[in-house]
């Protein structure tokens, strides 16, 4: 155990976490000092003691260079940690002397940490008995680094905090970096494969100086890929080990609430539930705190989110709109776009499919791709069976690269016939005679039928039997012995069972290990009770379970036996290990194809339960008789299909109709129609033509969004900020009933306001309305084009009541259904006379505002004309028509524009 000094300064360090722009403490007593801010940055001064002589008057982080810091580190761990030569001996020697000599300082560094042998140095004081990390390098003060990483500090000044998700959100990464020079944070969150491509190319864009992870990522034994992968990519870096408690999701979110600029504060929808974010951006922003003496000011810094490259911005609001992973009445649901599309076979297939969902390709070419594979899937039966047959054989392949797996090559024969490139490539990486050497390897130390098997004892016999006997001689001996003490057991428990003619049989638990069970009725018992050398006696209905004192030594003995086993099973296995790892990277490279075959076997699949269609990649969004896939799999039948279609002449859509009548339905189709058809699958339509879209943006109506009140009109309000704040013009915007929140008269203005803003814009927008005065807006802009839901008026058999039949059916235009409140009134109790007075003035004030937005010939005849030069760019662009086709095409054109102008006689009556 640490001394008092030790547990003293570890408590003063905890302490000192509690809260941002207080003091921090040194070694000796805590010195107090009165804050003040430099360039953004709230002072926290230490003490001398503490930062070796560094004074709260020091250089300071807005013009800090890579020396100034360098020199800081060294400083602050020169007082902190001891060299190697005052220690004595290495971190695996004495534990608790780090503890001890740590004090304050809560991190560990290393510029030098290379491989999966070469991990940090030293252990964080704080850490929860977790081996350290060691360096090749001697220790000498806080890092290590080469002449050129020294040169290449002098002009880096951003430091990079970076934390995986684990278990199953293992390849989801989160990113915080900031730059020292400038008040800035940018933060990522994405899904990468197990190259990590992603990261490692944010990373090299960034340039970082410093980078920050979690200590568990380099655990003595136990270092992520992750890890390994980017101190092999950035040798000239240092880098930082921090407790993983302070990757604090929460606290992140509570630091960028304070301090980020209002003018940015809408990064707040963006990055809520974005988790591993928010955790790289506490540790990053604690760490500043301690190694620059310093804090940011309350909301003087910018921040931002930052997507991954090529591929889709989803924010979290639309995904949760659209329901694409999670279902928003019940969680457990498979009522997502996740499970229409999820009939993977393996884990990594389906968190590939998830990460696709949620973060779209925008590369045509690699969803073309995709596409490709999909198609030839379809068309060549045996192909996706044969290939569905052998993926299913695969376990969770990234999580089994750390350990023994067959690979069963034989099976590559599944690709030797296909024809698109992508699944050439794939058969030829599945060639590689590296999976030969390490199959020889494996298959000369591992027991052919060694098989991951359910139940604690089956388990433990597979392990104990792992290895193929004659490899050690010292193993087989130990093993015969395990052997023959659990067939002592056996046979004791059969002579107890016959010396009192009791029922008795061997069971197992890992906790209790061998045991007694005997069924039986209590009265069939001498006296109604077990013979005496029986303990540990339980009862559940007529099920008894036991031991004996000689059954309990025999466990022990079992025990023993069994550590000597897993023990030397441990060392063979680790040598063994040792001699494929120079192969390993084609395991790595056979988890990608093994996930990515899988996705694609998904898509394939579940065209076979639909009649999806392949899409096309062109500058319009025409979809014909498409349909709503979730609502398909819930329904167990096929919707109500509509069409649809956006182009940049015709880039604005308002769609109107009663509540329920299928807007809010129709909206969310299109979204993940294109959501699917960017991550290569086939789509729900007889045809489905797509403009790429680099960003998604939903705003969906709910039902509590019809009650007027503060935080409902705010929380639109936010979501329609950030739409527009980040919208472009290859982004894909759907709203629907904004303004709901508030008065009639300001829905109408906030909406009126938006459209036109949105209008300059060349993104695809649908934009659902009960505001019937924006139909109107088309009268203005010719890019906007009017729809609506149909509905049928049924009177009653029973009496002269009128019901609404929804048909779900869209038709252009703009609904023809208005007063719904008068509507309401005519089957209430009110008085006739009432509802009479009420529908002439109602009347008389729709003819006012019809008059002021009725359109003059020449707004007619210039809409006509914006039309027709459209059409005419959409055809030189994307007409594939034989020249006769192409001229009776045009002449149809012609016609439309004439029937759309107005006649010069048209002219003098609209005067």
């Amino acid at each position: 155990m640490a001394g008092a000094g030790g547990r003293a300064a570890a408590s003063a360090t905890s302490e000192s976490y509690t809260g941002r722009g207080s003091s921090t403490p040194g070694v000796g007593e805590r010195t107090e000092h009165t804050p003040r801010y430099t360039l953004g940055l709230l002072q926290t001064p230490h003490s001398s003691e503490s930062t070796g002589g560094a004074s709260s008057g020091g250089t300071r982080p807005g013009g800090s260079s890579g020396e100034g810091l360098a020199a800081r580190r060294a400083a602050w761990n020169s007082a902190v940690k001891p060299s190697v030569s005052e220690r004595g001996e290495s971190y695996f020697g004495d534990k608790s002397s780090c503890v001890e000599n740590a004090n304050t300082l809560n991190l560990t560094s290393s510029s030098s940490v290379r491989g999966l042998n070469s991990t940090c140095i030293g252990k964080t004081p704080l850490s929860s008995g977790r081996s350290g990390c060691r360096s090749h390098t001697p220790l000498m003060g806080y890092s290590v680094t080469s002449s050129s990483a020294v040169s290449a500090h002098t002009v880096a000044s951003v430091i990079v905090a970076v934390v995986e998700g684990r278990g199953l959100a293992r390849g989801e990464v989160g990113m915080a970096s900031i730059d020292l020079k400038n008040p800035e944070m940018i933060l990522s969150q994405f899904a990468d494969n197990t190259t990590y491509a992603k990261v490692i190319t944010k990373l090299k864009i960034l340039t970082p100086l410093e980078i920050i992870m979690s200590n568990t990522a380099c655990d003595a034994g136990n270092t992520t890929k992750l890890f390994s992968l980017i101190t092999e990519h950035f040798k000239n870096v240092t880098f930082t080990t921090v407790q993983r408690k302070y990757f604090n999701e929460t606290k992140g979110l509570e630091y960028i609430e304070q301090l980020c600029a209002s003018e940015f504060s809408t990064i707040f929808m963006e990055v809520q539930s974005k988790y591993y974010c928010l955790a790289a951006a506490a540790a990053l922003l604690k760490y500043v705190e301690f190694i620059q003496n310093a804090v940011y000011a309350p909301k003087s810094l910018k921040v931002r989110f930052q997507g991954s490259e090529k591929t889709a911005m989803i924010d979290s609001s639309s995904a949760q709109n659209l329901e694409l992973v999670i279902n928003n009445r019940d969680s457990r649901n498979g009522h997502t776009l996740l499970g229409v599309l999820n009939y993977t076979k393996t884990p990594g297939g389906s968190r590939r499919l998830r990460s696709n969902i949620l973060e779209p390709l925008v590369d045509a070419e690699t969803i073309n791709t995709r596409l490709d594979c999909v198609q030839e899937l379809l068309q060549d039966e045996e192909l996706f069976f044969g290939l569905q047959g052998v993926i299913s054989k695969f376990l969770d392949t990234e999580q089994l690269l750390s350990v023994l797996v067959q690979i069963p090559k034989q099976d590559t024969a599944a690709l030797r016939s296909c024809n698109t490139q992508l699944l050439k490539a794939y058969y030829n990486s599945l060639e590689d005679t590296r999976f030969g050497i390490i199959l020889e390897k494996i298959t000369s130390v591992i027991n052919d039928d060694t098989r991951y098997t359910k139940g604690c004892l089956s388990m433990r016999t597979q392990k104990c039997y792992a290895i193929k006997p004659n490899i050690n001689e010292f193993l087989d001996i130990a093993r015969r012995t395990y052997t023959e003490i659990v067939d002592d057991i056996a046979g004791m428990i059969t002579q107890l069972a016959e010396k009192y003619s009791l029922p008795m049989k061997t069971s197992f638990s890992s906790a209790r290990g061998f045991f007694i069970q005997m069924n039986a009725d209590c009265s069939t018992l001498p006296n109604g009770q077990l013979p005496s050398e029986f303990t540990k006696i339980t009862k559940m209905k007529n099920t008894y379970s036991f031991t004996s004192a000689d059954l309990i030594k025999m466990n022990e003995r079992c025990q023993e036996s069994l550590r000597e086993i897993y023990h030397m099973t441990y060392l063979i296995v680790c040598k063994l290990l040792n001699e494929i790892y120079e192969h390993i990277h084609c395991l790595y490279k056979l988890s990608d194809i093994v996930s990515m075959l899988d996705m694609l076997l998904s898509f394939a699949h579940a065209c076979t339960l639909s009649d999806y269609v392949r899409p096309e990649f062109t500058d319009t969004l025409a979809i014909k008789q498409g349909w709503h896939p979730i609502l398909e799999k819930i329904a167990m039948e096929k919707p109500v299909s509509n069409n649809t279609y956006l182009t940049e002449g015709n880039n604005f859509v308002i769609i109107t109709g009663p509540n329920m009548s299928g807007k809010s339905t129709y909206l969310k189709q299109i979204a993940l129609c294109q959501i699917m058809a960017q991550i290569g699958s086939y789509v729900p339509a007889e045809y489905g033509s797509f403009r790429i879209a680099e960003q998604i943006f939903t705003r969906i109506g709910m039902d509590d969004d019809i009650e007027t009140n503060a935080s409902t009109f705010m929380k639109e309000m936010n979501e329609v900020t950030y739409i527009i704040q980040n919208a472009n013009d290859k982004s894909l915007i759907i709203i629907d009933e904004l303004g709901r929140g508030t008065s009639a008269e300001e829905g109408i203005g906030i909406c009126y306001a938006a459209c036109e803003y949105l209008l300059n814009l060349k993104a695809f927008t649908l934009f659902a309305t009960h505001f019937l005065e924006l139909c109107h807006i088309d009268a203005l802009y010719p890019n906007v084009e009017n729809y609506h839901f149909e509905v049928q008026h049924v009177r009653s058999s029973a009496g002269n009541k009128e019901k609404i039949a929804y048909t779900y059916t869209l038709s252009k235009g703009y609904t023809e259904e208005k007063n719904y409140g008068l509507k309401a009134a005519e089957v209430s109790s009110l008085p006739s006379s009432i509802i009479l007075d009420a529908k002439e003035i109602t009347s008389h004030i729709a003819k006012q505002i019809l008059h002021r937005q009725k359109s003059t010939p020449e707004m007619m005849k210039q809409r006509a004309a914006y039309q027709l030069a459209m059409r005419l760019v959409q055809t030189a662009r994307n007409s594939r028509l034989d020249p006769d086709s192409l001229r009776v095409y045009l002449k149809a054109l012609k016609k439309k524009y004439e029937a759309s102008c107005p006649t010069p006689r048209e002219n003098d009556e609209q005067q």
